[in-house]
């Protein structure tokens, strides 16, 4: 049952991708395999970062997922598999509260917990 108050139970992630591609493979992956609700898909964010020792700037994708905290070291495990970078953005944050109902609906919607 979802906590309408926040259990840290419910994640929202971010993942960066080199491209709209890359980043639509990922997505529906991550849902196909009920590690996420949902994935928005925001492109054409300028990014900004330190690599290799030098301030580098890239154009890139950017996935917002909602799912289930005990399913994050799954989510990670994919997205390394499928992801061109050596080092991709796979970082998440608790839902901390929410509407009950959307919750609810990101319990549903994703694998039920334990193994697989």
């Amino acid at each position: 049952m979802a906590n309408p108050e926040g259990s840290a139970k419910h994640i929202v992630f971010f993942i960066t991708t080199a491209s709209a591609e890359e980043g639509e493979r990922i997505a529906r992956s991550l849902l196909e395999e009920r590690l996420a609700a949902c994935v928005n898909i925001v492109p054409a964010v300028r990014s900004f970062f330190w690599w290799e020792g030098k301030v580098q700037e890239e154009t890139e994708v950017l996935l917002i997922g909602k799912g289930r905290a005990d399913h994050f070291s799954k989510v990670q495990a994919l997205v390394r598999a499928l992801h061109s970078y050596t080092v991709p953005e796979i970082i998440s944050f608790p839902i901390t509260s929410g509407l009950p109902d959307y919750l609810s609906w990101i319990d549903d919607s994703t694998l039920p917990p334990g193994p697989r």
